[in-house]
This record gives C-alpha cells, structure tokens and sequence, in this order.
C-alpha cells in the first residue's frame, strides 16, 4: 500500500463536509435569491429540481470512474464543479446562470458523496477495518458541513453581502483541490472498464436490490425532515418560524452527533443490531412528532428522529461494499441512484398529498417512509443473515 490510511480518511471526510455545504446551498440562498430576481414559484421548483438533476448525475458516474481510474483526479476535478457552481451564483446576472450553478453543484456533490464513501471502503478493506464504523465516522461531517452554510451566512450576514459569502466559499475550496491532488489513494481496483453482463449480473443480486430498497425509503424519510419539517412545524402545530428553524438545527445536530455514536458502536454491536434499533428509534420518534402537541415531547420526538436516522446510510453502505469488495464504487452508484430516485420520488409524492389533504398529512408521509424504511430492515436480515 502507498497511501498514507489518515490522510485517505481525511480527504474522505473533507469532500463529504463539502457535499454537506453544497446540499444545503439551495434552501440557505433561496430566499435571497428569489428577493434579487423576482423568482416565481415555477423558476423555484426549476432550480429545485435542478439540484438533485444533478446529484443523480454525478450517481451515476462516480462508480465505474473510481473503480477504474482511482479516486485523485475525480475528487479534485468534482470539488472544481462545486467551485465554479458557488462563483456563478456569486457572479451571476441571469436565471440561466444560476440553473446552471445548480447542475453543477449537484453533479459534483453527488459525484464526492458516493466516492467518498467507496474510498472509506476501499481502506477499510486494505487495512481489515469495520467499513460501518469508518462510513459512519466520515458520515459525521457530512451533518458538519450542512450546519456550516446556514451557520456562515448567519455570521456574516451583518457585514457581507451574501454573493460575497458564497463566493468567498467558493474561493476557499482552492484549498482542498490542492490537498486531493497531493496525497496518495488506492490504486484501482479494476484493469478496465465494467462489462454491461457484470453491471447487469450486480442489477440482479437480491441482497443489492433489497438494500437498495432500504436507501429508496430511507433517502425519502430523511428529506422529508429536512425540507418540510419547518414549515409543518409553523403550519400544524403553530410555532414560530424562529422556534421552527431551530428545532431544524437541532434536529440536524443530533443525527450529526448520532453518526459520530454509530462509528463507535458498531465496533461493539452488530450491524443487525444497531440498524435495526436505530430504524426503530426514529421510526418511533416520528410517531411521537406526530401526535404530540407538547413543545418539550416535539424536542423529544426530533432528537430521538435524529439519533435514528444516523445509521442506515453507513451501516448499509458497509454491508453492499463487503458484498462488492472489487466492484465496490458501481454498487455504491446503483444503490445512491436508487436512493435518490426514493428521495425525488417521496417529495413529489409529499407534495400531492399535502396540496390535497393539507400539510398535516405530512406526518402520515413520514410514518408511511419510515413503516417502509424498518420493514424492509426486518425483511432483510431475515433473507440475508
């Protein structure tokens, strides 16, 4: 091995706390550029679905890059896309200049988040570690780096404008470019490129889809949380929306904090058991958030929602990348794709239902994705032991 295993790591959790900032960039601008450009409710459901366009993208594509050509120039050159996404927000002068910032954000986030994580996997295999725990580990930055933006336009607001903002933190990413290009990675773990019988051999591996199943719902449950949480909290339950932001961050803090737990428990506890209490934990805390009218019993419901949530992606991460140890970045690219389908999916859906029934059905949404999410838990571990 040529790498150095601490600097590999820390590359891996430099660009997921980058994803992490480019995630949040569209609700944390949003307003203010609605304010700029007398955005309509269609030019925001455009840059919207933008966003996730392009997280869909770089899905698709990271796989059999990095399963064939290493990690080194892929990072670096998707942190670039981010860069150029945050100075054409900074700089822009039109519509298509922020849809097109939007496609390359998304592109690059999507491309560094399923990376990243194939690249935990892939030295964690090298070094015989738990993939879980270190997927888990890294995972924690990911919550880091979305509480950075709010929390940055929040501190500078007073004194800069928020274009300066955005693109000063586009100028910043210079630094991380230089650090990606400078360390050693894993060398590929193919010769050449994935042959359409393999891809078409992993499409039909049960264990694959099954827990690929698992992110579909697991993806829509967690965005459910994080883009209508507020505006359920102010619209059916009657808090202000000061109080509502931050049960928000509290919510965010906790399942942030919950990553960190899990990176420490599942070098004691089985993937089994912690999946499944975790599922059941959130799963319950939804319920709770529910029904409750109690302001102390909703701060209750968030955290235990939080502390939930942080399981699945790593812990089931660790089990395809054990499944798929030569081929490890193709899964992780089919099983991201299926779970950002749930999540676009989930939301569209959410949105029928609460023009509908109006925005208190959103909790059923919420019970449903999460009823799915431990189902498919259960089902999974019993098949697959």
């Amino acid at each position: 091995m040529n790498y150095n295993k601490q600097l590999v790591f820390a590359a891996s959790c430099v660009v997921i706390f980058i994803f992490g900032i480019s995630l949040i960039t569209l609700g944390a601008t949003l307003p203010k550029l609605s304010a700029e450009y007398n955005l309509s409710e269609i030019d925001k459901g455009i840059l919207a679905s933008l966003l996730p366009l392009g997280i869909l993208i770089g899905s698709l594509i990271f796989g059999p890059v990095v399963d064939r050509y290493s990690y080194k120039y892929f990072l670096a050159i998707n942190v670039f896309l981010i860069l150029l996404g945050f100075l054409l927000i900074a700089y822009s002068t039109s519509f298509l200049h922020l849809a097109i910032s939007f496609v390359l954000i998304g592109t690059g986030g999507g491309a560094l988040n399923g990376a990243s994580s194939s690249l935990v996997s892939d030295f964690s295999d090298d070094h015989h570690e738990n993939k879980g725990a270190n997927l888990s580990l890294m995972g924690a930055f990911f919550g880091l780096g979305a509480l950075g933006m709010p929390l940055l336009l929040n501190l500078l607001s007073s004194r800069y404008d928020y274009r300066e903002i955005i693109g000063g933190t586009g100028l910043f990413l210079i630094a991380p470019i230089i650090f990606l290009l400078i360390i050693n990675y894993p060398f590929p773990k193919q010769s050449s490129a994935i042959s359409i019988k393999h891809l078409g051999t992993m499409l039909r591996d049960g264990m694959l889809i099954i827990f690929s199943l698992i992110l579909f719902f697991e993806s829509g449950w967690e965005s459910l949380l994080n883009n209508w949480l507020t505006t359920y909290l102010i619209e059916s339950k009657n808090i202000l929306d000061s109080r509502a932001l931050g049960l928000l961050t509290l919510f965010i803090a906790v399942f942030t904090l919950g990553r960190f737990a899990v990176g420490i428990l599942l070098k004691k506890f089985s993937a089994k058991i912690i999946l499944s209490a975790s599922s059941f934990t959130a799963f319950a805390g939804c319920i709770l958030l529910s029904f409750t009218s109690s302001w102390i019993l909703t701060i209750l419901a968030l955290a235990l929602t939080g502390f939930g949530l942080a399981a699945a992606f790593p812990v089931v991460l660790g089990i395809i990348g054990d499944r798929f140890v030569k081929w490890s970045g193709t899964a992780f690219g089919i099983a991201l794709t299926i779970a950002l389908i749930g999540n676009i999916l989930i939301n569209y859906l959410t949105g029928l239902v609460t023009e509908t029934f109006e925005i208190g059905a959103y909790s059923w949404m919420l019970i449903l994705s999460g009823g799915c999410t431990t189902a498919l838990i259960i089902i999974s571990f019993s098949k697959y032991k």
